[in-house]
C-alpha cells in the first residue's frame, strides 16, 4: 500500500555526495560457532556484524566499539543471556538487547524484559526473514533513542529551537501519514476507504480496521491518528497475537515491582503511555476469552489496574483495533464477546486485498522498488513491461507484504537496472499462468495457423528457459537448437536479451 509498508529497512544508501554512511553495528554472542556463522550470513549484507563466543569477549568488544544492537543466545556456559544482558544494560544502556532462545516460558520472558530490558525474544528455530525484521526494528529503535537523547540535551540548552524543531517534526509526521500518501492508482477502491477514514479521524470514535494480513492496516491507523485532534500525542502499537495473556496484561496495563517472579521494577503499561493519544491493537481477534473480559472493562470504564496494584488509573485513549478475521462471524460463533465487539467497532473500515485493486499494483511496486533500492544501495530503474504485467496478474495472497518480498528478491538477484521477468518466483514468472491453467496457449485463442504456432513456440521457449533458470546452453541443447538459433528466436519473441 505504501513504500513504507512495514517499516523502512535500515541500510546505508549513499548520499548525494561523499562516502556512504557506515552500516549499523550488530554484536552476536553465541558459544556455538555454527550459529554465529549462520546469523552472520543472514545479517552481513545490511549490518556490520561482530561476533563473540562468550560474555567476556563480548564485553571487550563493547568497550572499544559503538554497538547499536546485541543479539545474545540465552543458553551459554557460565551464565545465561539474561544475566549477561542485565550487566550490559548497566554499562551500555543505549545498546538494544535481543535474546535468542528455544524456550518461551512467560515468566522467563517477563524476567528478561524487566531485569535486562530485553527489546525482543527471538525463538528458535528462527527464520532469516524473522531475524532480519527483528534486527531492523532494533536498529531503528537505537537510532530513535539516540535522536531522543540528542533532542533532550538540546532542550536543556536551547528550548525554543528544540520546540520549533519538534513542531516541524510533527508537521512532517502529519504530511508523511496523510491519506493522500497511501499509494494507489486514480479511482482505486482504496479512495472510498480513505475518504471515510479522513472523516472519522476528526471524532473520538473507536475504529475497527478489517482486512487480510499485509494490506496495510497499521498504515491506515497511523493516518487516522496523525489526521486527528490527537496527532500531537503518542501513537502506540501492540500486536495482541504475539504475547500470552499474562505478558499481554503486563504490556497493556503495566505492573508493580514484586507483582510476580521477575517483576524487579515498576513498569508503565501501553495504555498509560498512550494517554491522550491513540493505542493501536493489531490482531485483536486473537486474544483469549479471558483477556477479552479485562479489555472490555478498560474500554467501558476508561480505567485500568496495573498487575499487582490495588489502585486503578484513568486514561484517555482512543483505541483503533485491527483484525484479519471476520469478527462479526466470530461473535455469532461465540468466540468473541459481543459487548467487546461493539466497544471496538464504533466504526468499521474494510481494507480491500491487493487482488481486488490490480490497478494499484504498478504504483505500489514503483514506490516499493524506490524504497528497497535505496535501502540496498543499488540503482534500479523499474520493471520491464512483461515483469509488471506478471505482477499485475498475480493474486498476491500475502498482499503488499508478499509484493515487497518478491521485489526484494528481484532486486537482490538483479543483473541490470531494469527488472526482467526471468528472476521472478516460479509461481509468478514465465510459464506460471500456462502451468496454472493447464491450457495450451496455441489453442486457447483463435488466429491463423502461423500466429498459433508463434504463440506455441514462445510458450515452449518460456517454459524451457524458466525451468532451466535461463541457462541458454542447456536450453539450446534440449530444444535441438544452436545458441545462435536460440538467440534469434528469443529476439523475435522479445524474451530477454538476445545477445546473452
Amino acid at each position: 500500500m505504501s513504500a513504507a509498508e512495514d517499516e523502512h529497512l535500515p541500510g546505508a544508501p549513499a548520499g548525494s555526495s561523499g562516502a556512504a554512511a557506515p552500516l549499523p553495528v550488530v554484536l552476536v554472542v553465541d558459544d556455538e560457532p555454527r550459529s554465529l556463522q549462520t546469523i552472520t550470513r543472514v545479517l552481513e549484507d545490511e549490518f556490520d556484524v561482530l561476533t563473540a563466543t562468550g560474555s567476556a569477549e563480548a564485553e571487550r568488544i563493547l568497550a572499544r566499539e559503538w554497538v547499536q544492537v546485541i543479539l545474545c543466545d540465552q543458553r551459554m556456559p557460565g551464565e545465561t543471556g539474561v544475566v549477561f544482558l542485565a550487566r550490559v544494560r548497566e554499562q551500555w544502556p543505549d545498546t538494544v538487547r535481543i535474546i535468542v532462545s528455544g524456550y518461551t516460558d512467560a515468566e522467563d520472558i517477563i524476567a528478561g524484559v524487566n531485569r535486562a530490558g530485553i527489546y525482543q525474544y527471538l525463538t528458535k528455530p528462527w527464520t532469516p526473514d524473522a531475524l532480519l525484521l527483528t534486527v531492523r526494528g532494533a536498529v531503528q529503535l537505537a537510532r530513535l533513542q539516540r535522536e531522543n537523547e540528542t533532542l533532550a540535551l538540546e532542550l536543556k540548552l536551547t528550548a525554543p529551537a528544540v520546540q520549533q524543531r519538534l513542531g516541524a517534526r510533527r508537521r512532517q509526521l502529519r504530511e508523511q501519514h496523510a491519506f493522500a500518501r497511501l499509494v494507489r492508482a486514480p479511482g482505486s477502491p482504496l479512495d472510498e476507504v480513505c475518504t471515510l477514514a479522513a472523516r472519522i479521524a476528526l471524532y473520538d470514535i473507536p475504529l475497527l480496521i478489517a482486512g487480510e494480513s499485509g494490506t496495510g492496516k497499521e498504515l491506515l491507523a497511523r493516518a487516522v491518528h496523525y489526521n486527528s485532534p490527537r496527532a500531537e500525542r503518542p501513537f502506540v502499537v501492540e500486536n495482541c497475537a504475539a504475547l500470552p495473556d499474562t505478558l499481554l496484561e503486563s504490556e497493556l496495563f503495566g505492573h508493580r515491582k514484586g507483582a510476580y517472579t521477575g517483576a524487579f521494577e515498576d513498569r508503565q503499561g501501553l495504555f498509560a503511555q498512550a494517554d491522550g493519544g491513540t493505542l493501536f491493537l493489531d490482531e485483536i481477534g486473537e486474544i483469549s476469552p479471558a483477556f477479552q473480559v479485562r479489555l472490555l472493562r478498560v474500554l467501558q470504564e476508561g480505567e485500568f489496574r496495573p498487575v499487582g496494584s490495588a489502585r486503578t488509573q484513568r486514561c484517555d485513549v482512543r483505541v483503533i483495533a485491527a483484525t484479519n478475521r471476520d469478527l462479526a462471524a466470530e461473535v455469532r460463533a461465540g468466540r468473541f464477546r459481543e459487548d467487546l465487539y461493539y466497544r471496538l467497532a464504533g466504526f468499521v473500515l474494510e481494507v480491500p486485498p491487493l487482488r481486488a485493486r490490480p490497478d494499484d499494483i504498478a504504483p505500489i511496486a514503483q514506490a516499493l522498488i524506490a524504497d528497497i533500492a535505496a535501502a540496498f544501495g543499488v540503482r534500479i530503474d523499474g520493471c520491464a513491461p512483461e515483469t509488471l504485467a506478471r505482477l499485475v496478474r498475480h493474486d498476491w495472497p500475502g498482499n503488499v507484504r508478499e509484493l515487497r518480498n518478491e521485489l526484494q528478491r528481484l532486486i537482490a538477484l538483479a543483473d541490470e537496472p531494469l527488472l526482467g521477468p526471468q528472476r521472478l518466483s516460479p509461481g509468478i514468472g514465465p510459464g506460471a499462468a500456462e502451468a496454472a491453467s493447464g491450457d495450451d496457449p496455441a489453442v486457447a485463442a483463435g488466429g491463423t495457423l502461423v500466429a498459433r504456432l508463434d504463440r506455441l513456440e514462445r510458450a515452449i521457449l518460456e517454459e524451457t528457459l524458466n525451468r532451466l533458470r535461463w541457462n541458454k546452453t542447456r536450453a539450446a541443447d534440449e530444444l535441438g537448437l544452436s545458441r545462435v538459433g536460440l538467440r534469434a528466436k528469443l529476439a523475435r519473441h522479445g524474451l530477454g536479451p538476445a545477445d546473452d
